[in-house]
């Protein structure tokens, strides 16, 4: 990618324009021509980097974790995905955090409710796992993509035999940098259940709402289904790739939807998920969307910017705002991914442009 010019130049400096800065200083003011090369930039230029994450090796630690300390000593046993270009954030872009968690057999973690709205995205589950959300619990199965809306209550337990693992995406920084961080525990470990499994996904997800049905936040409602069922994405990829033509740049690409209002699942975070035929190499595209990605099947690569990450199941990715990147398949791989592109696109931010 070709470097861009400065959009101002900073001035020079001199004794006398030195000694005016220290004026200023003394009264808590600035000279803006000082810093207005890097407060308005002509293009995105990320702290965050291209990285990967291997399954294999978290989850090793992951699981090191789970006998070290218990769920209730860590509230939430998680270990966080930091990105190495701004290691000590704890966020995996610029506007997210992500993390591993693990709910091992028999274990329940409490109920909380917090304002940062949440995704989960179930990497290990064969349904002994649950979460449950506002008085609904829901099973976990692999490849479910499920939401926990900002400020309702959930809690997380796993009934199974075996360990339960998923990729938590929430917008932590976004909630942080508007200093709107308020959080509490439910009075009880478990928030009472009083709706069967399924039943948000009868109501609202089958292409119709009840009878004058009107979302409690207007357009910014967050969707009214919070388990997106892997098994039903994946057979509408399918049938996708069967009918065909495949994107260039994208392959066969579907993204999540509150089935109420037809936007994004969550006011600031959008969802994918996307299949890509064996031997098939995308074009490049970029946009303003730092993105998260999470591999469900198959192996390839991704080229972003200048390096290249080789990846297969259940590992995990981070491709930078405003960075090419072009994927490659070497078998049929599906590959699930978020970013804040509902934010950006809220706000009349987002970019995109095909390469």
């Amino acid at each position: 990618m070709h470097e861009t010019a400065a959009f101002v130049v900073k001035p020079e400096t001199s004794p006398e324009r030195q000694a005016f800065y220290q004026r200023l200083d003394q009264i808590d003011t600035a000279p803006l021509w000082e810093v207005l090369n890097r407060l308005v930039m002509p293009q995105p230029q990320p702290a965050i980097v291209p990285a990967l994450w291997k399954y294999d090796e978290v989850r090793a630690l992951l699981m090191e974790a789970g006998r070290l300390l218990t769920v209730q000593e860590a509230e939430r046993r998680v270990l966080v995905l930091e990105n190495p270009g701004i290691r000590g954030m704890s966020q995996i872009t610029q506007s997210l955090y992500a993390g591993l968690q693990l709910i091992q057999p028999g274990e329940v973690a409490a109920s909380h409710r917090h304002a940062a709205s949440a995704l989960r995205f179930i990497v290990e589950g064969d349904g002994g796992g649950y979460t449950a959300v506002d008085g609904e619990r829901t099973a976990m199965h692999t490849g479910d993509f499920v939401l926990t809306p900002s400020w309702t209550f959930h809690d997380h337990g796993n009934l199974g035999t075996t360990p339960v693992i998923w990729m938590d995406v929430l917008d932590v920084p976004i909630v942080n940098m508007f200093d709107t961080s308020f959080a509490e525990h439910h009075p009880q470990e478990t928030q009472p259940v009083a709706r069967n499994d399924g039943d948000a996904l009868s109501r609202y997800g089958a292409n119709m709402l009840p009878i004058e049905y009107k979302p409690a936040r207007g357009g910014t409602s967050p969707s009214p289904v919070f388990n997106y069922p892997y098994a039903r994405s994946r057979e509408a990829l399918q049938q996708l790739s069967r009918n065909g033509p495949v994107d260039a740049h994208h392959g066969f690409k579907l993204q999540y939807v509150n089935p109420a209002t037809g936007g994004y699942p969550m006011p600031t975070i959008a969802a994918f998920l996307q299949l890509l035929p064996k031997g098939f190499a995308a074009k490049g595209y970029r946009s303003t969307d730092s993105t998260i990605y999470s591999v469900v099947e198959g192996r390839g690569t991704s080229r972003i910017g200048s390096k290249t990450l080789t990846w297969g199941p259940r590992d995990m990715f981070v491709v930078p705002s405003w960075q090419p990147v072009s994927h490659e398949a070497s078998e049929e791989a599906v590959l699930f991914s978020a970013s804040d592109r509902a934010a950006q696109k809220a706000l009349g931010l987002w970019r995109e442009e095909m390469l």
